[in-house]
């Protein structure tokens, strides 16, 4: 027979594990939650206001952008989640890294979790920026709250789920205060809140199925899946106008002219009306990042955003 201490020991060394376990597991639920899969574009959102001029040296620039892909991420998506926790059980993309948390017994802790990250961010960035930053946390939280909260969710309720989406621009704001670099112009203002929105148009299209089991209204879901790829084909045509009348950079103008290019021709002759397999969206969602990505490194040798030119090209 085991004695009372040799029992305490033999409890300890089988938790031990158990707790490693819990911490890992609790690890990579939040690293889903914070939607790894979208990392590269809120990445370009931060750097865009850098253009070449950004600082590997100074502790800021990481923390900024530390705080953009993972405790920014977490309040953007984890809140998102815990109002979803229910019709996400019915999204095939969900429970992965590229595409969102499925643990409806994780979302009990989540909120506190999100609060937790939020708040030494806050305290670092008051002491860059000063009391502004009390400003941008209320019109990030602001945004939040009317997407997913009711009276408001405007997640459900179309247009509004799309143009909430221009709330990325803060991500603009935070970077330039930060970073101690001049805001962008407002012509790049109004692209980067295109860009939000025909990105979020997309995800939608790919839920449109869970999304009517579940209830939920969306742009994709009332007007249908054709006319939806046809409005993110719309969306990307104004952003080449824009490249091209105000920042002249035929480059970004070719990408976003072959992403019209393919919804033109998905609506027309490829998927059409037909939902895109879950092995199809994963490839999707690659192609997406290593755009990204690529906007990246033009930005960061080129920064051709950064500066709007106020008369046209001469015919």
């Amino acid at each position: 027979m085991l004695n009372s201490d040799e029992m305490n020991v033999a409890a300890q060394a089988h938790s031990q594990p158990l707790a490693k376990f819990n911490s890992l597991s609790n690890l990579k639920f939040l690293l889903q939650v914070s939607r790894p899969g979208l990392w590269a574009t809120t990445i370009l959102f931060y750097l865009m206001p850098l253009g070449r001029s950004f600082n590997l040296r100074t502790p800021s620039f990481w923390l900024g952008l530390f705080y953009i892909v993972f405790p920014l991420s977490l309040l953007l998506y984890g809140v998102n989640d815990i109002v979803d926790a229910e019709g996400d059980r019915l999204n095939p993309r969900k429970g992965t890294y590229l595409f969102g948390s499925r643990g409806a017994d994780q979302h009990r802790y989540l909120r506190w979790q999100i609060a937790a990250w939020q708040i030494p961010f806050f305290c670092f960035f008051w002491m860059l920026t000063g009391w502004r930053i009390t400003l941008w946390f209320a019109a990030i939280l602001l945004a939040v709250y009317v997407y997913n909260v009711h009276p408001f969710a405007l997640k459900g309720r179309p247009p509004f789920d799309v143009l909430i989406q221009s709330s990325y621009l803060l991500i603009f704001i935070l970077s330039s205060w930060i970073n101690n670099v001049p805001q962008l112009p407002w012509q790049t203002f109004v692209f980067g809140g295109l860009f939000a929105m025909h990105s979020h148009v997309f995800g939608e299209i790919m839920d449109i199925e869970p999304d009517q089991q579940s209830g939920r209204a969306t742009l994709a879901t009332k007007i249908g899946r054709i006319p939806a790829k046809l409005f993110v084909a719309t969306l990307l045509l104004i952003e080449i106008f824009l490249v091209l009348r105000y920042f002249r950079d035929p480059v970004i103008a070719f990408f976003l002219a072959a992403g019209a290019f393919f919804f033109l021709l998905d609506a027309t002759l490829l998927w059409q009306s037909r939902p895109y397999s879950p092995s199809q969206m994963r490839l999707f969602l690659w192609g997406w990042n290593i755009a990204a990505a690529l906007g990246v490194l033009w930005n960061a040798f080129h920064g051709s955003l950064l500066i709007a030119h106020a008369r046209p090209l001469p015919s």
